[in-house]
């Protein structure tokens, strides 16, 4: 008489995998802190790498990117693969900071798969006003 087995099936783990389980709400997950004269932004990135994480200011805009690169093997007593699998993806937020805060403004921390921008509060630039010469 033949009795099933218990077997783990390969396809079993595939739907608990970084690709179906992280949706966009659970990437990135920001925390904003105000202070008299600055803002704290603590985002999480675990598993990310210091050197994988790019912060850039354009137009006013602080955009904070992240990629991750993760491989998993697992092999039987003999060396052969049982499984063999690879994650990768990239993903990005924006926050608007204004039009008066520079680069140099801005100081970053990555420390425990938390990246940490203080970002300070300023003034907005008076806008170009247009001068015009009396014509008489």
């Amino acid at each position: 008489m033949l009795m099933p087995t218990m077997r783990t099936n390969v396809f079993d783990d595939l739907f608990n995998t970084p690709f179906f389980t992280k949706s966009e709400s659970s990437m990135m997950k920001t925390d904003i802190k105000e202070h008299d004269n600055c803002y704290d932004l603590m985002i999480d990135l675990p598993g990310v790498k210091k050197e994988d994480i790019k912060a850039e200011l354009n137009d006013g805009y602080l955009t904070v990117s992240a990629e991750s690169n993760t491989s998993k093997d697992e092999k039987d007593d003999n060396g052969k693969y049982i499984c063999r699998e690879r994650y990768s993806g990239s993903y990005s937020r924006s926050f608007y900071v204004g039009d008066a805060v520079t680069e140099q403004d801005i100081s970053a921390k990555f420390e425990n798969g938390t990246l940490k921008l203080t970002v300070p509060k300023k003034e907005a630039l008076p806008e170009k006003q247009n001068k015009y010469i009396s014509i008489g």
